[in-house]
């Protein structure tokens, strides 16, 4: 998508928040090469603070090619917040209800159109304990077998140090300057997958599968070795995951 299609709310967008995070943070962005310069794709990241999607959605601004983020519908229907949602063509989410398998079928056709879907895999902010990427649902892999798009992996880091998980704003910590590392990834090889039937266990697989290519490229940047095992938040709602407004809202397949 070039610049000239990307549309003027999200320019508006991009002009009122951009100046505060270029006065505010340092970027450490790598990996745009990986960004598919024309087509549909997707996006799988991983997500540690109620900021990071603020970070993430400037490093992809800046390639040309802008994400259309899965975010619960009340959203939509919030004053101002509202309108930005649905003027950047942003794909809502209702949760605990049947037109929740909608979402799939938006980001389904807004691939097809050529955009970017980007997806939260983990469905909610990481309850793992060293802020590692939890155990993903399973989104991002129907959409991604339904479309055979490509699956650009994005890791993140430093977003925590300015609002850690689940702070309120009286916890931010602006000072001194923080770096916000957002890393870009080659696509997934999911071949495999491709061409057979998406039953539970493969699901699974490819959700795993993604998951492992973010969380090797946050080990990367965090010069750390990969945990041994990835951490499982139980939860009692239905999986979709992508919902970018990072509450605690795991969304209905």
């Amino acid at each position: 998508m070039s610049r000239r299609r990307i549309g003027f709310w999200y320019r508006l967008a991009a002009f009122l928040v951009k100046p505060p995070l270029l006065a505010l943070f340092n970027r450490d962005w790598r990996g745009m090469e990986h960004i598919p310069a024309e087509g549909g794709f997707i996006t799988a990241v991983n997500h540690n603070s109620y900021l990071d999607p603020l970070s993430y959605a400037h490093f992809q601004y800046n390639t040309g090619r802008v994400p259309r983020f899965l975010a619960k519908v009340a959203l939509f229907h919030t004053g101002v917040v509202g309108r930005f949602m649905r003027g950047t063509g942003q794909i809502p989410v209702y949760r605990n209800s049947s037109d929740a398998a909608d979402a799939f079928r938006a980001a389904v056709e807004a691939v097809h159109r050529g955009e970017c879907v980007a997806f939260y895999p983990e469905g909610t902010l990481t309850r793992d304990p060293g802020l590692w990427p939890m155990e993903g649902k399973t989104g991002a892999a129907r959409v991604a077998l339904l479309t055979r798009a490509p699956v650009i992996p994005v890791a993140q880091w430093g977003a925590h140090e300015v609002m850690p998980p689940y702070a309120g704003s009286r916890r931010l910590r602006l000072f001194p300057r923080k770096t916000l590392v957002v890393v870009a990834g080659p696509p997934v090889d999911l071949g495999k997958f491709y061409g057979i039937e998406p039953t539970t266990e493969v699901l699974r697989d490819v959700t795993d599968t993604i998951m492992d290519a973010i969380t090797a490229l946050l080990a990367d940047v965090r010069n750390e070795p990969v945990p041994d095992e990835r951490f499982v938040h139980r939860s009692t709602t239905p999986e979709l995951g992508g919902d970018s407004s990072a509450s605690e809202e795991e969304k209905a397949e």
